[in-house]
């Protein structure tokens, strides 16, 4: 199977220190790769990397064929989307929110209704539409996030730990609703999360970071059920 993202040997480093050294890692069209490991492990530091704001030092990263660094950055960024643990809300209507990408990207008036309101349909908040962002609760802000994500119709979404200011039973709602979305549009997922039950829920696949480095990437069940490495079992308590 052909891979939408290849990264090989990437070093990453921050201040003057290397954080992130992936010998080898694919991602394919349509699957949802959780990447779990503690605090520090080099999570965001790879999330960055992917979203083009952070530099590697070594190796390469290769999206649709062709290394990242050939790509033009606006063209990429315009393929991609991503959903970070705080909502990054403008103080406007959160049908304005959603809209925004689509209006920057000089869509039809007619083709940015029918996006808008279709998402805002699928992710359970279009009686929010005239709610100014503001006066959201942190459970209705995410799904904004992520409407104005899913809105985008990307090839790749990138979602940087999306659940973890959420109290248990509006995670557990919105998690139930991204499967279901993830699913329905077969949307190319990379999903940073220190939650093994969240990666449990909505992965595909499963890689494992620790010190910067992967151990291990398998099925998500057949990671905890057979960890590769002692620390590995240490981290998915399985020792």
């Amino acid at each position: 199977m052909r891979s939408l993202l290849e990264l090989h040997d990437l070093h990453v480093h921050r201040e003057g220190q290397k954080v992130l050294e992936i010998d080898h890692l694919d991602v394919h069209p349509g699957e949802v790769m959780a990447i779990v490991g503690p605090n520090g492990a080099g999570k965001s530091t790879l999330f960055l990397a992917l979203a083009r704001l952070l530099k590697s030092q070594r190796g390469e990263i290769i999206f649709d064929g062709q290394p990242l660094d050939k790509l033009d950055a606006l063209a990429y960024r315009r393929r991609i989307a991503l959903v970070l643990q705080e909502p990054l809300l403008l103080d406007t209507s959160v049908r304005e929110n959603v809209a925004l990408g689509l209006r920057f990207r000089g869509l039809p008036a007619f083709e940015i209704q029918q996006r808008v309101n279709l998402w805002l349909g699928r992710l359970g908040i279009a009686h929010l539409e005239e709610r100014p962002a503001r006066r959201l609760s942190g459970g209705e802000a995410q799904r904004v996030s992520l409407a104005r994500a899913f809105v985008l119709q990307p090839e790749l979404i990138l979602l940087d730990e999306p659940f973890t200011s959420l109290d248990s039973p509006t995670r557990a709602r919105l998690l139930e609703d991204l499967k279901s979305v993830l699913a329905e549009t077969a949307t190319t997922t990379i999903f940073i999360t220190h939650d093994l039950d969240e990666a449990l829920k909505l992965a595909t696949r499963l890689a494992v970071i620790l010190g910067g480095r992967i151990h291990q990437i398998g099925a998500p069940r057949s990671v905890f059920d057979f960890p590769a490495t002692m620390q590995v079992a240490q981290f998915l308590g399985r020792c």
